[in-house]
């Protein structure tokens, strides 16, 4: 029983104190990783020069006179080995030692009889007492949940885990290498927001004691960046975590890591081709080529990509153009589809809701998705060939998004009378549609100049790794266990 292995380490941490051993000590000495030691173990080992190495033990083998134990940091894992004969306090280590304890080892590397690398310790010292046993068939256990609630435990006994941290940090370090290489400022923007907007989704609500107003936890960065191209940036970006009052599925969070920038005097046309090379490096250097594989696809990033046209593909698709067709009919072909629409759905929220059942699961290949009809994108401008549509496009690849941009509206009439659209369709139950920011519009009235703006989140990453999004961040929300 658990209780039984725990009680049995409390019993060991006291005859620890008993002995004068403090199990968990102020400091360390300097240490060397364990893999720096190890490239250069041949040296160190002729030299016999005594090294010092720190980390958690993670299995024991006690052979009589003489303790074996596997020592790992972050680096690398070598072996211990403790002789009687060189230790005063080694029956103390025999009776006491866990896997899990963080120990300090002082020695001289050698190889043993059998090939292994090792340190013959000289010195030891106990840093960290462990209460709490290792699992030990924690690679057995495939239930999701149980290694999502302790993670820590996943990525400490899982290599396969701890690496996707190591190229997530790869791949938002690539994002910001690109951009601040093209001359973007990174600025942060607030969390805090009096009107959520930016985007399609229901916010988290909180109150300010001091100065005792509620507000929202931002659900897109957009509108505070656009903001500063009024006041005179041409080129601003951040990566910054939002948050989302919806749903948990394979691609969706309620708080995650988002990049948006805005680039001035540019339109949807020139940021394609921008994001095009910046999605080709970024994946590079991520995962090491430019193929990787969805859901049993393989996706060639490599390529060139085409672009689809929005209206076209939906029309091909459904026998209905999205444009010219009425609220009621796209609901009738929303019902057709089994999808239950609810009667308060804007004729964009219908259009994307049939897009989304009939065009997007085809679109596995990386394409530009163009052109959109103008109720979809409440912040995009209009097409100058077709005020039907606004110049927008989303990043396609593995059947879903993985990155919006578009031409940015700056016409504040125009703008004002989308977001009073948009209330309207608050007032008729869509939580989910963009609020009025009175704010924006009188920053946007000073005059904003012509620009671009992309936005790109962690579900690219998560589909780059053919993994849950919620697999590709450390410690993701869970529900309380019952």
């Amino acid at each position: 029983m658990l209780q039984d292995l725990v009680e049995d380490r409390l019993k060991k941490l006291s005859a620890l104190k008993k002995a004068g051993v403090n199990p968990y000590p102020l400091r360390t000495k300097k240490r060397i990783a364990v893999g720096v030691a190890k490239k250069s173990f041949n040296s160190l080992a002729k030299s016999r020069k005594k090294i010092f190495i720190a980390g958690r033990i993670i299995s024991v083998r006690d052979q009589g006179g003489v303790l074996f134990a596997d020592l790992k940091d972050e680096s690398a894992q070598i072996q211990l080995v403790f002789k009687k004969d060189n230790l005063k306090n080694f029956e103390l280590l025999k009776t006491t030692i866990d896997r899990g304890d963080f120990y300090g080892a002082s020695g001289i590397l050698f190889k043993t009889k059998k090939g292994e690398e090792s340190l013959e310790v000289k010195e030891f010292v106990l840093l960290s007492k462990s209460i709490r046993p290792l699992p030990t068939d924690w690679f057995g256990i495939e239930d999701v949940e149980t290694r999502l609630r302790k993670r820590y435990i996943d990525i400490l006994l899982n290599p396969e885990v701890k690496d996707i941290f190591h190229k997530k940090a790869v791949f938002w370090d690539t994002f910001r290498a690109e951009l601040k290489k093209a001359n973007f400022l990174e600025v942060e923007v607030p969390v805090l927001e009096k009107t959520p907007g930016g985007a399609e989704a229901e916010p988290f609500k909180t109150h300010h004691n001091s100065l005792d107003t509620d507000f929202y936890l931002r659900i897109s960065l957009e509108l505070p960046l656009k903001k500063l191209l009024v006041a005179g940036y041409e080129k601003v970006f951040e990566i910054g975590r939002i948050f989302r009052n919806e749903g948990i599925d394979r691609e969706h969070l309620q708080d995650y890591t988002q990049l948006e920038f805005y680039w001035a005097y540019s339109d949807y046309n020139e940021l394609m081709k921008f994001i095009e090379q910046l999605y080709k490096t970024v994946v590079k250097k991520t995962v090491g080529n430019l193929t990787t594989t969805f859901q049993g696809q393989k996706i060639n990033w490599g390529k060139k990509w085409g672009k689809v046209n929005y209206v076209d593909a939906f029309e091909k698709a459904n026998k209905i153009n999205p444009v010219s067709a009425s609220k009621e009919e796209l609901f009738k072909k929303a019902e057709s589809l089994g999808l239950k629409p609810e009667n308060n759905l804007g004729k964009g929220r219908l259009i994307d809701l049939i897009f989304k059942k009939t065009v997007r699961p085809s679109l596995v290949q990386p394409v530009f998705l163009v052109d959109p009809p103008v109720e979809i994108e409440p912040l995009a401008k209009r097409s100058d060939k077709n005020p039907g549509v606004v110049e927008r496009f989303q990043v396609m690849a593995g059947g879903t998004e993985l990155g919006k941009g578009f031409s940015e509206l700056n016409d504040p009439l125009d703008q004002r009378k989308r977001f009073e659209d948009q209330m309207k369709l608050r007032a008729a139950g869509d939580k989910e549609a963009q609020e009025l920011d009175k704010d924006f519009l009188e920053t946007i009235e000073y005059g904003m100049p012509p620009a671009s703006g992309f936005g790109v989140s962690e579900r690219l990453f998560a589909i780059l790794l053919d993994k849950p999004v919620r697999e590709t961040v450390i410690f993701p929300l869970m529900r309380d266990k019952e």
